[in-house]
C-alpha cells in the first residue's frame, strides 16, 4: 500500500486539518447589523419640518437648515441615494427664488413704505382684480415673500435629509404587508431621482474627458436623451425582475375578512381626519382627541388584517432599538417645543415685516432647535449601500 507523501509534511498536514474544520464565520458575519432603522431617519426628519412650519423667524430656519446638513455629513454614505440632499437643497433654493420672483412681479397684498423700484405696470381687466403685474416693489414685500419661502425652502431640505440617510429598500422591509404594493412604487419613485442625478454626473463627467461640452442647451440634450434611455431601461429591467418574483400575488382570504379589513380602514382614516379637524377647530376639542384615537386605533387594525393578503416574508427585520428611540424623541422634542414656543411667543417666531424690523433669535427655542443634533451624537452605525 503506498503512503500519503504528505502525511508527514507538517504544512500539508495542517492544511488537511484546516479543510476538515468548518468554515469559521468572518467578522462581518459575527457583528450583528449596526444600522440605524430607516424609519427613524424618517420620523426624525419629518419632525424637524414639523418644526420649520412653526416659524418664519429666518434664524431659526437657518438653525434647522444646519443642523440637518451636519447630521447628513456625519451619516451618509456613498450609496446613490446619499447624494440626493445636495439635489434638494439646489431644489429649495430654487423655490426661494422664485417665490421672490412672484413676489416682484405679480406684487403682494403687504403694504410697505419702503420702496426698492418701481417696474412697469401692465394694465389688466377688472375681473382680475386683486392682482398686479408690475408696480412698486417694497422692502416689507420682499422680507415677507423671503420668510415665506425660506420656510418651505427648509422643508424640502429637511425631506431632503430623510431621502439621504434612510435606506430606501429596508424601510420597503420594514412596511407592513398592507402597505407593501404601495411602499414598492413609492420606493421606486424615491430611488429614480438619485439614480437620474447619478446617471447625468457621470455621462457629464465623461463627456468633460472627452473635450466635449457638458453645458447650455446642445449639453443639456446630449446628456439628457442617455440619462432618459438609461432610466427606461432600468425600468424594464425593474419590472422583469418583479415579475419574475411574483410581485402582485395576493392569498386567498375569507370575503368577510376583505370586508371587515376595508371597513376598518376607511372608518379609521375617516375617524383621523374628523378627529384632526376637532383638535383645530374650538367647538370640536372636547370630541377631537376621542375620535383620533378611535380612528388610528381602527386603522391599524384595518392594516393588520390587510397584511393577510399579502404573501411575503422578511429576511433579518431590523430592530427597532435604543438608538432608533433617541434619534426619534429628539426630533420630537424638536417639533413639540417649537410648537409650545409658537403659543407662548408668537411674536419671537413669526416675526412681522410692518413696521420694517430686524428678526432676533429667540435663546430656548434655538436651543430646543440644537436637540435635534442628538443623532449625531449616537453612533448609529452606516447604513448598507
Amino acid at each position: 500500500m503506498t503512503k500519503n507523501p504528505g502525511s508527514h509534511n507538517p504544512l500539508l498536514k495542517g492544511r488537511g486539518e484546516l479543510r476538515d474544520q468548518p468554515p469559521r464565520r468572518s467578522s462581518q458575519q459575527r457583528t450583528p447589523n449596526n444600522t440605524l432603522h430607516p424609519g427613524a431617519w424618517w420620523l426624525w426628519s419629518l419632525a424637524l419640518a414639523t418644526a420649520a412650519t412653526r416659524t418664519t423667524n429666518p434664524l431659526l430656519l437657518t438653525l434647522l437648515i444646519t443642523v440637518t446638513a451636519y447630521v447628513v455629513a456625519t451619516h451618509r454614505t456613498t450609496a446613490p441615494w446619499s447624494r440626493s440632499y445636495t439635489a434638494f437643497a439646489k431644489l429649495a433654493l430654487s423655490v426661494l427664488l422664485i417665490r421672490l420672483l412672484f413676489a416682484t412681479i405679480l406684487g403682494s397684498p403687504i403694504p410697505g413704505t419702503h420702496p426698492l423700484f418701481t417696474l412697469p405696470e401692465a394694465p389688466l381687466p377688472h375681473w382680475a382684480q386683486g392682482i398686479r403685474l408690475g408696480g412698486q416693489v417694497t422692502a416689507e414685500a420682499m422680507l415677507f415673500a423671503f420668510y415665506d419661502g425660506l420656510r418651505l425652502a427648509t422643508l424640502l431640505i429637511c425631506v431632503g435629509a430623510a431621502n439621504a440617510l434612510a435606506n430606501p429598500a429596508r424601510l420597503l422591509k420594514s412596511l407592513p404587508g398592507a402597505l407593501y404594493e404601495t411602499g414598492v412604487a413609492v420606493v421606486v419613485a424615491l430611488t429614480f431621482a438619485p439614480n437620474l442625478i447619478a446617471d447625468a454626473q457621470r455621462l457629464r463627467a465623461a463627456r468633460r474627458l472627452r473635450g466635449r461640452p457638458d453645458r447650455g442647451l446642445r449639453g443639456l440634450l446630449q446628456v439628457g436623451l442617455p440619462v432618459l434611455e438609461g432610466a427606461l431601461e432600468r425600468s424594464v429591467a425593474l419590472a422583469a425582475a418583479m415579475d419574475a418574483r411574483g410581485y402582485g400575488r395576493t392569498a386567498d382570504v375569507p370575503a368577510s375578512l376583505r370586508r371587515t379589513t376595508a371597513a376598518l380602514t376607511l372608518g379609521g382614516l375617516l375617524g383621523i381626519c374628523a378627529g384632526t379637524y376637532g383638535l383645530l377647530t374650538a367647538e370640536g376639542a372636547a370630541y377631537g382627541l376621542p375620535l383620533l384615537l378611535a380612528g388610528v386605533v381602527a386603522a391599524l387594525a384595518g392594516l393588520r388584517l390587510g397584511g393577510r393578503r399579502t404573501l411575503r416574508t422578511r429576511y433579518r427585520p431590523d430592530p427597532w432599538d435604543l438608538r432608533a428611540w433617541l434619534v426619534t424623541a429628539s426630533g420630537v422634542a424638536v417639533a413639540a417645543l417649537l410648537t409650545l414656543a409658537a403659543t407662548r411667543d408668537p411674536a419671537a417666531l413669526s416675526p412681522g415685516v410692518v413696521p420694517l424690523t430686524a428678526p432676533t433669535l429667540p435663546l430656548w427655542p434655538a436651543a430646543a432647535i440644537l436637540l435635534g443634533l442628538a443623532p449625531a451624537l449616537i453612533p448609529t452605525g452606516k447604513e448598507l449601500s
